[in-house]
């Protein structure tokens, strides 16, 4: 089984695998479908730099603010990981 990576460079550009598909995604929200449950990214004018669901990868850019992993089967948050927290 390939393992599931998550990377952030400079709180600018994160980088996903073992990504199926996209639910929705504006300037300030992305939801994605993971393997393994799914996950929620909230930020600053948000961009799809590649999406490439053969080879599971997805690469946003945008201000990175936080993000949040849910069980996909009954959404429930399985970990919060809101590691960035917007400024008030």
């Amino acid at each position: 089984m390939e393992n599931h990576y998550l990377t952030v460079e400079n709180r600018e550009k994160m980088t996903i695998s073992q990504v199926i598909d996209v639910d929705a995604f504006d300037e300030e929200n992305l939801w994605a479908n993971l393997k393994e449950g799914s996950i929620e990214i909230t930020g600053e004018k948000i961009n799809i730099e590649k999406l490439d669901l053969n080879e599971g990868m997805l690469v946003i850019t945008g201000k990175i603010c936080s993000f949040e992993y849910t069980d996909k089967k009954n959404r429930e948050k399985k970990s919060v990981l809101g590691m960035f927290g917007r400024k008030p």
